[in-house]
């Protein structure tokens, strides 16, 4: 089967032999096309800003980039590959030439989601595609129904978080060419994985962004953001800038037969207008031909903006599938760790109350003042919106790598925290994620790391550490100058994943504990989320650090969850209903007197519903 993506931007090979090459250069007069290393070849001028050019010569390989008015020469923003990386000519690809072998493929329904979020570089020794493909085994292995890759969009350098990414279409060729991208995501399929990709739409990155020199236009600098003038999603102009990332999202999804997309951070994103871009994006997900299969638009928002996870009456979306809830996060980082610095802050009082309010609600703010924030109010009313629309995690790339180290949670809580809150994670009616190696309390890190140029490295390297400053434990210049370069090899080489690890302990049984609880979910509590709505939850706090909480499930049964989270035993009631789950530390005879040792947690269903 083939699958191609036709947009009006970038190289496309021709039916009838040539390639159509078009670019949006509102800012110039003229605009050449310097193929395969050949003398410039004029393009035509069109209405709007446009030039473009078919040539009959070139094909699929052929190198080119565009030359400006002052010299200089520019790859293609709408890129399918850069070979070279970020300055050097992009590469026709034809897209029709892979032909994929998923074409019975229809994706999954998202109540049976449980996501493992990864990063390409880092998650085999290879680092690329093909190595990926290497784990997909041991994933299915584990429960996980949905990889959730990290942005692939070419980035400056061989290494990269990926959202520093400047050609959105582009896989990065330190992970392979686009091709092995489509055979990872065909792999994945062929074993009943989704995959979804995280996409960038808020920001370009600070190295290699050409757009300023040809098309000022894509930036609106009414909006000013972190970056500089926002992306024109609201001015003059921004019809060719939202096409240009509604084309970016159909591109991922009909050409890479992706099962879903994660938009970083929309909070970022700055739009005045009516729909707004996330409104328009999703509208994309819902035209996408073949919509018969179950396609995922996945949200980042710091505002907690409710509007975007709404259902209508049928429960049918009506924008976003879901979003990821930093909220229940800090939650459970401040109950396991007892930390309270930086954002944490606003969960240091009632922890255990406001992680109940996420597992029952959705979101622990809705609309109250953040002190981390300085009274300003945050996010809105969830509790109408169903399980679904929330992601759950206890670590993801930000929350581990934005620590000045990179620790990951179970270097910094006890093990039987750690028992105690992933047994509430994984057997939540929320989706679940899982950072990678988490499921078995990897020993590497995961630091911020990056490869720019000399002064730019430079400077990110002292904006890192300098950020740091704000924190007490890093007061002392002498003590920041010990926080990893970003822009190191080492650092990036001390996170990549240390698989021999799963055959020893204790991260072989830290291993079965993720595979015992993944196998309950996929057998008691899966088949029953279809249709729950908003589960009717009722919450019941037994302590100031221990918790109940019921569900009415889709079949109508009844979801229970004990979970004490403190150092000191409570008295709870007996769970009626039969018992899916108890820590190691919670016998029979305790949970049937009524009461929870400190650190337990147990899970039961009662198939006949409420009692």
């Amino acid at each position: 089967m083939k699958r191609l993506h036709s947009m009006p931007f970038g190289a496309e090979p021709r039916a009838d032999g040539g390639v159509r090459f078009r670019l949006w250069a509102p800012g110039v007069a003229t605009v050449g096309l310097q193929l395969d290393g050949a003398p410039d070849l004029p393009m035509t001028a069109a209405a709007g800003g446009w030039f473009e050019l078919t040539v009959a010569e070139a094909k699929a390989g052929s190198r080119y980039l565009f030359r400006l008015p002052d010299g200089l020469l520019v790859p293609d923003p709408a890129s399918r590959f850069n070979p070279d990386d970020i300055h050097a000519a992009s590469e026709v690809v034809d897209a029709a030439a892979f032909d994929w072998p998923d074409g019975e493929w229809r994706g999954r329904p998202w109540e049976e989601a449980v996501l493992y979020e990864l990063h390409i570089g880092s998650f085999t020794t290879s680092g690329d595609f093909t190595g990926a493909i290497e784990r997909l085994d041991y994933l299915v292995e584990l429960g996980v129904t949905a990889l959730e890759i990290m942005p692939v969009s070419d980035f400056p350098g061989q290494r990269n978080w990926g959202y520093d990414g400047v050609l959105p279409f582009a896989p990065d060729a330190s992970y392979g060419r686009p091709e092995d991208f489509k055979r990872l995501i065909a792999a994945a399929h062929e074993r009943g994985l989704m995959v979804l990709l995280d996409v960038v739409y808020n920001h370009f990155g600070p190295e290699g962004n050409y757009l300023h020199a040809y098309a000022p236009d894509f930036f609106n600098p009414r909006h000013e953001t972190p970056w500089g003038a926002a992306i024109n999603f609201d001015g003059e102009g921004s019809r060719v800038v939202r096409d240009f990332f509604v084309h970016n999202v159909l591109y991922w999804l009909e050409e890479f037969h992706l099962d879903g997309l994660r938009l970083d951070a929309i909070h970022a994103i700055c739009d005045d207008s009516s729909p707004d871009i996330i409104e328009e994006l999703a509208a994309a997900f819902k035209a996408v031909p073949g919509r018969a299969r179950h396609v995922h638009m996945v949200l980042e928002n710091e505002r907690n903006q409710a509007r975007y996870l709404s259902r209508d009456d049928f429960g049918r979306l009506v924008h976003g599938t879901a979003q990821w809830n930093d909220d229940i996060h800090h939650c459970f980082h401040v109950v396991a760790t007892g930390e309270t610095d930086g954002y944490y802050v606003d969960y240091a009082a009632e922890p255990a109350r406001l992680l109940g309010r996420c597992l029952s609600e959705g979101f622990a703010y809705q609309g109250e003042a953040s002190t981390f924030a300085k009274g300003e109010k945050r996010g809105e009313p969830s509790a109408q919106l169903p399980p679904a629309a929330f992601i759950n995690f206890l670590q993801n790339h930000d929350q581990i790598g934005n620590r000045a180290f990179g620790e990951r949670l179970s270097h910094l809580a006890s093990p039987v925290a750690m028992q105690a809150v992933t047994a509430v994670l994984l057997l939540a009616p929320q989706p679940p994620l899982l950072f990678m190696g988490e499921e078995f309390a990897t020993t590497q890190p995961f630091q911020f790391f990056c490869d720019f140029g000399p002064e730019l490295a430079r400077l990110v390297t002292e904006g890192r550490r300098r950020e740091f400053g704000r924190f007490a434990r890093f007061a002392d210049p002498a003590v920041r100058e010990k926080i990893p370069d970003p822009n190191a090899l080492a650092t990036f080489a001390a996170g990549v994943l240390d698989w021999s690890a799963i055959e020893r302990a204790p991260h072989r049984a830290t291993l079965e504990l993720h595979r015992q609880l993944l196998a309950l979910r996929w057998q008691w509590i899966v088949p029953r989320l279809a249709g729950m709505a908003n589960g009717d939850p009722q919450l019941t706090m037994l302590s100031a650090s221990a918790l109940a909480i019921d569900w009415r499930l889709g079949d109508g049964s009844q979801l229970s969850l004990l979970a004490n989270l403190g150092d000191q035993s409570v008295d709870a009631p007996a769970p009626t209903g039969q018992l899916l789950f108890a820590t190691a530390n919670l016998d029979a005879v305790a949970l049937a007197a009524g009461r929870l040792p400190p650190w337990s947690v147990a899970w039961s269903l009662h198939a006949g519903g409420r009692s």
